[in-house]
């Protein structure tokens, strides 16, 4: 079963933070914080599992949760878990629906300050506060009636049998491997460029971080970063036009960077 193009089209909501019109048919809240939580065992085991380094966590764990804490992030419904998983070779970060956000240890030890920390964390907020994993469920609906997407409407968080369902499975596999597009990737910068701001970080640490990401790809072998990243260089250009939006008169003094 598959969403109709009439019930996709003709159902959308309006995103409180971003002020756009959605497309994400029937899917709550609810159901997205459920299902990244029933996702998030299996995306960390695809990557070494959480790191055992306590303190590393423990300053992951403190700067999402002052970017949450501080900015439009902490007035939506979604429950924010950071994980840093313990995989020193791949470069990477991403997001689930509902609130779970990962970074590599590869990613994490190429850092040089907090606030190119934030960048990478409120990107990945961005991607959440933003819907992006219901929209691409949603259209995947319309477009290929995902397995297991018309169990949505029957999907309840507190029911185990609804919860541990053949057809829930399958979705958990969709989601552990989401890509988003470049235009949802594109947003999430500049949703990270406003969460960092709120939060008292200075947003032109995402451009330093960019700059490291690109210093990354120098190799033979790229950062998987750029497999679900737009590149680098193609990203900076929107970032600065994201900070003098947030920023008409110049960034102020005082901001941690």
């Amino acid at each position: 079963m598959r969403l109709s193009p009439s019930g996709y089209y003709g159902s959308s909501v309006i995103n409180p933070v971003t002020n756009e019109k959605q497309h994400v048919g029937n899917i709550t809240p609810e159901q997205e914080i459920a299902l990244g939580l029933q996702a998030a065992p299996e995306m960390e085991q695809q990557f070494g599992g959480e790191d055992p380094d306590a303190n590393a966590q423990a300053k992951v764990d403190e700067v999402g949760q002052r970017l949450v804490s501080r900015s439009a992030a902490g007035k939506t419904p979604y429950r924010f878990d950071f994980h840093l998983l313990n995989d020193p070779e791949t470069i990477n970060a991403f997001a689930l629906p509902g609130g779970q956000v990962f970074i590599t240890d590869g990613l994490l030890r190429r850092l040089k300050t907090e606030g190119q920390l934030a960048g990478v964390l409120g990107h990945e907020i961005g991607h959440v506060v933003a819907r992006h994993g219901a929209e691409q469920i949603a259209k995947q609906q319309l477009t290929q009636g995902l397995t297991g997407a018309a169990v949505l409407a029957t999907y309840d968080p507190n029911d185990p049998s609804s919860r541990n369902s053949a057809a829930v499975a399958a979705m958990i596999g969709q989601l552990v491997t989401m890509r988003f597009g470049r235009q949802d990737e594109l947003e999430a910068d500049h949703l990270g460029v406003r969460l960092e701001s709120e939060a008292g970080y200075d947003p032109r640490s995402m451009i330093e971080l960019m700059k490291i990401l690109e210093e990354s790809s120098q190799g033979n072998q790229p950062p998987e970063f750029f497999s679900t990243h737009p590149n680098p260089q193609n990203r900076i250009q929107r970032i600065q036009e994201a900070i003098r939006e947030q920023y008409p008169n110049g960034v102020p003094e005082g901001l941690e960077k």
